[in-house]
């Protein structure tokens, strides 16, 4: 008779492979892809390199279909609307401090001439990282008033 293991993922026993006397998941399809998931978290956790490797494969996909997560949200009405309603509720957690872009500054004085970047809020107090940069020409300016 051949010893039976206990699977990490699914907790069924399996007899291992003889070939694989290490084998610690059995062969069903969603226990192998828990395997897969553990050995590339593992791996990202302790490998430089390969973390660096995936995060450039991750940039270039994410580059070559930049229309993909657009394209996603359009096809599935249901996901863009409990993605918003969720960030609704992060919303009303926060001290009703807006959320915007990461280098938006807070001039002190009046704008004078020169490039900005403007951002859309379809929301109130929620700006999104859809940026753009126009120039703005001031064509006159405040007055001090008279004395």
């Amino acid at each position: 008779m051949k010893s039976t293991r206990l699977c990490l993922s699914c907790g069924n026993p399996f007899v291992p492979l003889p070939h694989v006397p290490r084998q610690r998941y059995c062969s069903s399809k969603a226990c192998q892809r828990a395997r897969r998931r553990d050995w590339q978290n593992h791996r990202l956790r302790i490998d430089d390199d390969y973390r660096d490797n995936q995060a450039r494969a991750q940039a270039k996909w994410r580059a070559s279909h930049s229309s993909y997560w657009r394209e996603y949200r359009a096809a599935h009405p249901a996901y863009r609307e409990r993605n918003r309603g969720m960030q609704r509720l992060r919303n009303s957690r926060r001290n009703f401090e807006p959320i915007a872009n990461m280098d938006v500054t807070v001039s002190p004085q009046p704008l004078g001439s020169g490039f900005y970047v403007l951002c859309d809020a379809h929301e109130a107090g929620v700006a999104n990282m859809n940026a753009w940069t126009v120039h703005i020409a001031v064509l006159s300016a405040p007055t001090a008033p008279p004395i």
